[in-house]
């Protein structure tokens, strides 16, 4: 399952770049190759709606599978350690045998 949100987010991420690189924020882009004219039936205006709106879908589609594939993730729940490198840490940190102390008897300094 997560195969396939992986592949639908590259999918959608080449479409975006692809549909940004069309566009010229300076309006010569895609939109002016149709002309000016407001009688067209795919005029400039149309176009640049258009190129606006599958950008803004494209980039809603990305954030959301994104945000899916998280649930898709496959996780394992072992009662095993974390890691055997975790392990050894614990071991480390922590002394294997306390020395049995007699319990109220005072340790005497020598002089």
């Amino acid at each position: 399952m997560y195969t396939i949100f992986a592949i639908l987010i590259i999918i959608c991420c080449i479409l975006l770049v692809l549909v940004v690189l069309v566009q010229n924020p300076k309006g010569g882009g895609l939109s002016s190759t149709f002309g000016g004219g407001a009688s067209q039936m795919m005029g400039a205006k149309q176009t640049t709606d258009f190129l606006e709106k599958a950008t803004w879908t494209l980039a809603i589609a990305l954030i959301s599978l994104s945000l899916l594939s998280n649930f898709a993730i496959p996780r394992t729940n072992t009662d095993e350690p974390e890691s055997i490198m975790q392990e050894q840490i614990d071991q480390s940190l922590v002394p294997q045998q306390i020395p049995n102390l007699p319990v109220g008897t005072p340790i005497q300094e020598e002089q």
